[in-house]
């Protein structure tokens, strides 16, 4: 009984995260598929490793393997990456603890509530980030960032320069800005 509630705690917990938190902000749909296929394979496997002689050091390490290995066939933003180590964290929580206590209650939750209000819309809303390729090769600095801050309506906090082509006159850049007017 006390596995059936630990995968009822984490079947809750994910569906949270992926249905409330995630994709009410961000709607990719194919991520939805993603977390709930790794957090449930997880959570499989975290069971069967928990209650086996295999050691629990061994599944863990192929998890991070393929967690590699999938992180690397296509391309996913940080803000994702977060949530999907998180449905990776919720499902080991609840698999190899076999049972759910107010510790590991508390950590599912607190997973959760940290995607919640660390991916919260309100939290930096003003702020933003863009690559921008430009059609003037910029060699100053202080030149592109005023540039920038005028096309962008906004004020630069942080500016990378990616790359410069004085052949083709173009520069990519990596700008941080926060927006001045309403948000």
């Amino acid at each position: 009984m006390d596995q059936l509630l630990a995968v009822g705690a984490d079947l809750v917990a994910i569906a949270v995260l992926t249905f409330a938190v995630y994709f009410p902000r961000h709607h990719r749909r194919d991520l939805v598929v993603a977390f709930l296929g790794v957090n449930i394979g997880v959570l499989a496997t975290a069971m069967v490793l928990g209650s086996s002689t295999v050691g629990a050091g061994l599944g863990l390490g192929l998890f991070g393997v393929l967690s590699i290995i999938r992180l690397r066939s296509d391309e996913i933003a940080q803000h994702e990456l977060a949530y999907y180590f998180a449905a990776l964290a919720l499902g080991l929580i609840a698999g190899l603890s076999g049972s759910i206590d107010l510790l590991s209650g508390a950590l599912m939750a607190l997973v959760v509530a940290g995607l919640f209000l660390g991916d919260h819309p309100a939290l930096f809303r003003r702020y933003r980030q863009q690559t921008m390729q430009l059609d003037t090769a910029y060699t100053d600095e202080d030149a592109l960032r005023t540039h920038l801050e005028g096309v962008l309506g906004a004020r630069v906090v942080n500016l990378v320069v990616r790359h410069v082509d004085l052949v083709n006159d173009t520069t990519l850049a990596e700008v941080r800005y926060a927006r001045t007017g309403p948000s």
